[in-house]
């Protein structure tokens, strides 16, 4: 029977697996990945790629299949393509190197037919949180921000939350991104577009202007955690521009700050110890005055303004269509399924809606409460400001704050709160009820806090605090009755916050109720010696019936605690009415037999006790009160606590207790300053504070804040009503983002320049000892003939060239139209019309993004047929200091090696700075270098090339001998370092040639008109620019001030010309100005370089315009066409850093 029942669960275990793939977590390795990966058939493939996400999830590395993953991106498969896709997202940040050689295939994908591929392209592309692929990730959010799919579009804009912290400086061009998403007609388009703009420009509130009624509009549309985060931007815009609301809750708090006149003080300067007064259900200032000092921002500042006058107006829900718009599109979201919804669209009644239309928001609250625990806890943290700021508006409905025997202790409390903060005369019996039955509760925590919310409502209620007390005092006596019996956790709490409630309740009017009673005997009179009985029946205070029921009960309560509550109340109200002093002494003697056993802080008590007692006896009892302290004093001076021997000393010298055996002799002139001292600091009055201050919850309703009850990281107040701007600033829509006639040539369609931060040609790579390298290199520049002189073939061409604007608007059109045409397949016309696609897939629009609006004459000036200075920049490759006086400098030639297109010549100098011969010098490629997996470069035959050309040894270098040779290197990569090993005399010294993605081009020689016709074919995701500024040319104009010859024009232009040609390797393609210019204006001035990327033959175009006078700094912009997008970019921040 048990093999039979242990057969049927197995079964009935494989039976659950069948049809899933949980099998393959049991031995994901078991097959061979590998070959499945390779294999032609797709099932293959899916099934080696889920094998890898599982040893994945089991935290096994599978780095080492990067490559044959990665290559399996290109297949049609959807499931294929998609797992693929996280396996990039893993291993993306490890293998960074690799990672960036699959972006063209996610450029690819990002023209796909189907949106489904296009959207995991640009989530994936999104995920790679590489710097370097940043700028690429913007130009594919702004292509797929205007997607004809929604669903791709709505990838576009949660891709902008996690491009917003990669390009910071690129804030402009993402906020006009939010700002067409926004415009957008998808529902769930403009939901994402809030979360982006949340995350990209949050306090960018005038974006909402143009969008606010159609986002009202949209509010019930879009998903429910968006409506949260859209409805919170759109209270933002509402009180930024057009302020609160007449007669609402904050409203009626400013009203309440002028009546009362409060100015610079914190909250707890605000409380009063008198209940708040209410008019029209609205809390009286207190909860206010916390409201509007923690809801708006900025309060101290315009509320410490001289005039002390909060004079910015109000609107109305009659007179303001905004207001009433908001306010009707979040009325229906008060019954949303989603309590996060109901709580937001409840926060923006609280706020914006008057008091009278508060009501509807307490139906959908308290149906909330019904839902988890987590979801009612927070919930009643919202409940309880709503309450404490206005009471009535939860009052008819305590029944719905009873504790439930389900609800956790957290949620007990809160409802504990609410009940005492919306107790009235009518609702106390029923709410006493309950407290009878919360007391016999086993959770002695919350009994204890039942306890202290018995004293808030007779606190609140003073006709019901003679009933609290009478059953506070019958609950201290039970709980005194049996401590010594049985024993409970918690069971001390419980009798302290019974004292605790005791004490507040007779703190609130000790001497205002007069009653009378029968007094019976005191159980520790017999420890007197003047022991006795008082009159059975006498008028005294309900104060002094309270202080004796408890003095009765020492003897029984042996919590310190307690009974240190106890005697602080018997010294407070020693000298209150006619009974408690004629029991005084009684008391005294007691404490004092008692005081050896007791605890630390009881014996401090009682030494404050008698001290009291000192000060307000009368003279007839002063000598017999006198020898009680006196002996109290004495016992305290022997005591083992520093604390209470400390405090005895005080009270000898402070204290009139002129004792032979204490040896006090207090001068007569002094007693009455030490009497004095004493009455100030035992019977001092503390400024009482409100309970609730101390717990308030001050946050926004519905923010994490509000729950953890401080400043949550992120949080913000609202903004100061009417502190927006009523001129909105207009954006202008970016190339590619809508069709315009006007191109918005600002520097947030340029690159971001974030790159210049993670590229190698930074400040340090670059200004390194540069005056000291310069002298240098001008030394090795005369003696190797590197001051090149470029000449032109036909020496007698003409140095000016004029020709028309169709050169560069006219000729191209036809080859345009040709690729478009092209690009629109069978399978795209069957998804949309012709005219639908031509306006996405349109990467040529009709104006180049560089080109200046403000040229009107189609005639150019060209002066290309010049000759230009090179002077190549020397790098360090081994410092004289490190290797022994062996000096070793390179320079990046432009020389093109005969061996292999993928090789770079870098001339090599060598220079002995010692007084002695060095011999056997050479160049080797580290060891490690030569076994790295799968860094080298994407192109045919790159295994075969080696990392260098072995170099010819030199012998011997004779002092301050320089030697120059050439080196032949291939880089695997154009931002990685090469590491090299120079050998001297037998020594290694370790070494790093640092690439410059310059000279990974070489020149690509092309007439002006050919140059025009590549660049129209590499339009859109293929263009890249930035603005830079030169200053250059400003040095060599102060010197040819006075030679009224020379061009200045001409000056600039050759002056930036030699500077490229001299630190890239490139063809100059074209040097030109507009006809019609000024002639200080420089604007219009055009460079254009053409040149071919050496792993891929593809070319690489580079355009570069000025604008700006020639007297001043000029402020060009750099532009780079090419389809390797990664080398693009890296080019294009190169060229910056050579220009700046």
């Amino acid at each position: 029977m048990f093999g039979l029942q242990a057969s049927g669960a197995a079964a009935s275990w494989v039976v659950g697996r069948m049809g899933t793939d949980a099998h393959l977590y049991d031995d994901p390795d078991d097959a061979s990945i590998p070959a499945l990966l390779d294999s032609r058939f797709d099932a293959d493939k899916v099934d080696a790629l889920k094998r890898l996400l599982a040893l994945i999830a089991q935290g096994v590395d599978v780095a080492h299949l990067f490559p044959q993953v990665v290559k399996n991106v290109a297949s049609q498969s959807l499931e294929v393509k998609k797992l693929v896709y996280l396996y990039l997202l893993h291993y993306a940040e490890k293998r960074q190197n690799e990672a960036l050689l699959s972006i063209n295939i996610f450029q690819k994908d990002l023209s796909d037919i189907n949106p489904l591929v296009r959207a995991w392209a640009l989530r994936t592309m999104a995920g790679i949180r590489l710097h370097v692929v940043a700028p690429l990730i913007l130009v594919a959010v702004k292509k797929c921000a205007r997607d004809p799919s929604a669903y791709v579009r709505k990838c576009a804009a949660y891709a902008l939350c996690k491009l917003c912290d990669l390009l910071p400086d690129e804030s402009t061009a993402l906020e006009e991104i939010v700002d067409v998403l926004f415009g957008d007609n998808s529902p769930g388009v403009v939901g994402a577009a809030a979360v982006a703009f949340k995350s990209v420009c949050p306090s960018g509130l005038t974006l909402i202007s143009k969008h606010f009624r159609r986002l009202c509009e949209t509010l019930p549309d879009i998903e429910e955690w968006t409506q949260i985060i859209l409805i919170e931007i759109l209270l933002r815009y509402v009180i930024a521009r057009h302020g609160l609301v007449k007669d609402s809750t904050l409203f009626s708090s400013i009203l309440s700050m002028q009546t009362e006149g409060i100015r610079d003080s914190g909250p707890g300067d605000s409380m009063s110890t008198q209940p708040d007064t209410t008019a029209n259900g609205l809390c009286g200032t207190t909860s206010n005055i916390l409201l509007f000092r923690h809801y708006i921002e900025e309060y101290s500042g315009f509320l410490d303004r001289e005039d002390s006058n909060l004079s910015f107006s109000c609107v109305t829900t009659d007179n303001n269509d905004d207001v009433a718009i908001f306010l009707k599109c979040t009325s229906p979201l008060l019954w949303s399924r989603n309590a996060g919804v109901v709580l937001a669209a409840a926060s923006v009644h609280w706020i914006m809606a008057p008091i009278e239309e508060m009501k509807r928001i307490v139906g959908p609250i308290l149906f909330t409460l019904r839902s988890s625990h987590d979801a009612a806890y927070v919930m009643l943290g919202n409940i309880l400001v709503f309450a404490k700021t206005m009471p009535s508006l939860f009052a008819p409905f305590y029944e719905d704050f009873f504790i439930n025997a389900s609800d956790p202790y957290q949620t007990r409390a809160l409802k504990l709160e609410i009940l005492t903060t919306i107790a009235t005369g009518p609702s106390i019996p029923a709410i006493f009820e309950e407290f009878q039955d919360y007391i016999k509760d086993s959770d002695r925590k919350f009994v204890a806090d039942t306890i202290a919310a018995i004293a808030l409502c007779a606190q609140k209620l003073p006709s019901v605090a003679s009933t609290c007390l009478e059953g506070l005092l019958a609950l201290v006596s039970h709980e005194s009755s049996i401590s010594d019996s049985v024993h409970f956790d918690g069971e001390d709490a419980v009798l302290v916050q019974a004292i605790l409630s005791i004490k507040s309740i007779v703190k609130m009017d000790p001497v205002s109720h007069e009653k009378g009673m029968n007094l019976i005997h005191l159980p520790f009179a017999c420890h007197s010696r003047d022991s006795g009985t008082y009159p059975v029946s006498c008028p005294l205070y309900r104060t002094g019936r309270v202080i004796i029921r408890l003095v009765r009960s020492l003897d029984k309560i042996k919590e310190p605690a307690a009974r240190s509550l106890i005697i602080w109340m018997f010294g407070e109200y020693s000298s209150t009415g006619d009974l408690i002093p004629k029991i005084v002494p009684a008391v005294l003697k007691y404490l004092a037999w008692s005081f050896t056993a007791d605890a630390v802080e009881t014996k401090l008590q009682i030494l404050n006790a008698s001290a009291k007692v000192i000060i307000h006896c009368p003279e007839e009892h002063m000598d017999e009160f006198k020898r009680i302290v006196a002996y109290v004093i004495e016992l305290a001076t022997c005591d083992l606590s520093y604390d209470v021997r400390d405090r005895a000393r005080l009270l000898s010298r402070l204290l009139p207790c002129n004792t032979s055996h204490l040896g006090s002799s207090c001068q007569t002139q002094n007693g009455d300053i030490c009497k004095e001292l004493a009455g100030h600091i035992f019977d001092g009055k503390l400024r009482p504070t409100s309970h609730s201050a101390s717990n308030y919850r001050i946050y926004l309703p519905g923010s994490l804040s509000q729950v953890i009850l401080h400043a949550a990281p992120g949080y913000a107040p609202l903004p100061k009503p009417q502190s927006m701007e009523l001129t909105h600033r207009t954006i202008e829509p970016t190339r590619g983002m809508a069709n315009s006639s006007q191109i918005n040539n600002s520097e947030a369609e340029s690159g971001s320049s974030i790159y210049e931060s993670s590229s190698v040609y930074d400040s340090e790579s670059e200004g390194a000892s540069l005056s000291e390298r310069d002298d240098v290199s001008n030394g090795y520049s005369n003696a190797d003939d590197h001051n090149l002189q470029r000449q032109e073939d036909d020496q007698d061409a003409p140095l000016v060239h004029i020709y028309g604007a169709s050169v560069e608007q006219g000729q191209t059109g036809q080859n345009a139209e040709e690729n478009l045409a092209a690009l629109i397949s069978t399978d795209l016309t069957e998804l949309m019309s012709k005219s639908a696609l031509e306006s996405w897939l349109d990467e040529a629009p009709a104006e180049s993004l560089v080109q200046d609006p403000r040229q009107t004459s189609s005639a150019r000036v060209s002066f290309t047929n010049r000759s230009f200075e090179r002077k190549p920049k020397l790098r360090v490759l081994l410092d004289s200091s490190d290797s022994n006086g062996l000096s070793v400098l390179y320079a990046f030639s432009s020389e093109v090696s005969s061996r292999s297109r993928l090789l770079i010549c870098i001339d090599l100098y060598f220079e002995n700075a010692t007084t002695h011969q060095l011999t056997h010098i050479t160049i080797k490629p580290e060891e490690a270098s030569s076994n790295e997996d799968g860094t080298g470069q994407n192109s045919e035959g790159s295994a075969s090339i080696p990392t260098i050309v072995p170099l010819e040894e030199i012998h011997s270098l004779a002092p301050q001998q320089r030697v120059k040779t050439v080196l032949q290197a291939h880089f695997h990569h154009h931002l990685l370092p090469l590491k090299l090993t120079v050998i001297c005399n037998g020594k290694r010294h370790p070494a790093k040639l640092h690439p410059d993605v310059a000279y990974f081009v070489r020149p690509l020689p092309m007439d002006l008109n050919a140059f025009l016709i590549k660049e129209n074919q590499l339009r859109g995701m293929f263009e890249y620019a930035r603005r830079c500024t030169f200053k250059d040319h400003l040095q060599k104009l102060g010197h040819t001030d006075g030679a009224e010859s020379t061009d200045k024009n001409l000056l600039v232009a050759e002056s930036l010309a030699s500077k490229i040609l001299s630190n890239t390797n490139v063809h100059l393609v074209s040097m030109d100005m507009p006809v019609t210019f000024s002639i200080d204006d420089a604007s219009g001035l055009c460079w254009r370089f053409s040149s071919e990327i050496l792993s891929t033959s593809n070319p690489c175009l580079i355009t570069i315009i000025a604008e700006g006078h020639i007297s001043g700094p000029l402020d060009l912009t750099a532009k780079v066409n090419s389809e390797d997008t990664v080398f693009a970019l890296n080019l294009l921040n190169r060229v910056v850093a050579i220009i700046e």
